[in-house]
């Protein structure tokens, strides 16, 4: 039986005590959670070794850190640094989305050396594969393509997203409407491409009962994925996106009804005033399934700060009930993240998620804040640094200047210290 059975049959095990712990929660919530579909319990079957992980409704809202080579940079050393400052900053989740360079030698070492859940798009593999074989992606086959998602299970991957919701319907209801952007999904480009050359249905939709099938054999959650998510706040809440979550709506029964766990991935681009009827519409459409959400961008003219405009929708998205947040680092838009990228968006994306605790009441989240304050109350300047989310930072900006007359303050008020003058 897979985790999501056991649930539904009232059965508490081992994944879901360790969940219940590590959340501070009773075991039996995360059980009811997992059976109602609400909550998902993140870990393949063949990594045993792995601490499972819950995201949904009731925990701490979750972050993940996308890495992988492109076939402009393929060096799996660097990819491996990110992961581990990735971790080292606070991702709970890793995605490897690489695309270029020896891709299974590349996933099999991360996999190895992530000792948090992993995730993956199996099309990308398959489109190298195709690429490999000097055929066009056009060119592959239903049969290559489930390949791939077969391997990536049984290499161990915890969840993969999948773009079942790009139809052949969806897709002619967006282009009707118009959109500046168009689709910006890699993976929902991908299959629309191959849909229009072949002149068929998208075969995650097709032959969606033999994904399930495989998901079910490793206990692999299904990140249902946004192909026709928008790239531009100005295409946010378009029939395209819309349409694409009532079909992901019908597909999480559906995958329910086999067992299998399932998250549906949001948007996105999405101006302000949006973000918090998309995670209704979302939680209403798929039936409170986990929501996990890139962003959302909440303005599109900030290259080189889509981190921060990133963590301001991630943190009204978190607050509205999205439970998992995927990270935008500095380089979105430009290019493929260095090291350094990779810890900002994290870090950003770790303050999104924990505002939006402090505002879901989460347990555990606001005596964080009292604790800190407590600190600064005291000029407790070592408590402070150890309280931070990215200590090494908070420590060198207070090294780098020192006040050179009282030894307890900062150099922003010095001798004139708001606090040491309340405290005396």
């Amino acid at each position: 039986m897979t985790l999501f059975e056991e649930a539904r049959r009232g059965v508490i095990n081992d994944k879901m005590r360790q969940v219940a712990e590590h959340e501070g929660l009773d075991a039996e919530f995360i059980r009811q959670g997992v059976a109602d579909g609400n909550i998902v319990v993140l870990n393949n079957n063949r990594r045993q070794s792995l601490k499972p992980l819950g995201v949904g409704k009731g925990l701490r809202t979750k972050i993940n850190a996308n890495i992988g080579t492109s076939r402009e940079q393929m060096s799996i050393e660097l990819e491996l640094k990110k992961l581990r400052v990735s971790i080292l900053a606070g991702a709970d989740t890793i995605m490897d989305l690489s695309t270029g360079g020896p891709v299974d030698e590349i996933r099999r070492t991360i996999i190895r050396e992530c000792h948090v859940p992993l995730g993956t798009v199996p099309i990308y593999q398959a489109a190298l594969d195709a690429f490999e074989m000097k055929k066009s992606l056009v060119e592959m086959s239903v049969d290559e393509l489930f390949r791939s998602i077969e391997k990536h299970g049984e290499q161990g991957v915890d969840f993969i997203t999948v773009h079942c919701g790009v139809t052949r319907e969806n897709i002619s209801r967006m282009r009707d409407e118009g959109r500046i952007m168009d689709v910006v999904s890699r993976g929902g480009a991908f299959t629309v491409e191959w849909m229009r050359y072949n002149d068929r249905e998208n075969p995650l939709m097709e032959f969606y009962d033999r994904l399930l099938d495989i998901a079910h054999e490793y206990d692999m959650t299904l990140s249902l994925g946004d192909g026709l998510r928008p790239g531009a706040i100005a295409d946010a809440t378009d029939r395209g996106q819309v349409l694409e979550l009532v079909k992901l709506g019908e597909l999480t029964q559906r995958a329910w009804d086999r067992g299998v766990q399932v998250m549906i991935e949001g948007p996105g681009h999405v101006p302000l005033h949006q973000v918090e009827a998309n995670i209704i519409l979302q939680k209403r459409l798929c039936h409170g399934a986990p929501f996990y959400v890139l962003g959302p961008l909440v303005t599109d003219i900030a290259p080189g700060y889509d981190h921060i405009t990133s963590a301001i929708g991630g943190a009204i998205a978190a607050w509205a009930g999205a439970d998992f947040l995927c990270y935008v680092t500095p380089s979105e838009h430009i290019r493929l993240p260095s090291v350094e990228d990779v810890k900002e968006g994290v870090i950003a994306t770790k303050i999104a998620a924990h505002a939006a605790d402090i505002a879901k009441g989460v347990k555990g989240s606001m005596e964080k804040d009292v604790e800190m304050s407590r600190c600064r109350k005291n000029l407790d300047w070592e408590g402070m640094i150890n309280m931070a989310l990215d200590p090494e930072k908070a420590r060198a900006l207070r090294e780098s200047s020192m006040p050179t007359e009282e030894e307890d303050v900062c150099t922003m008020c010095g001798t004139f210290c708001a606090i040491k003058v309340a405290n005396k």
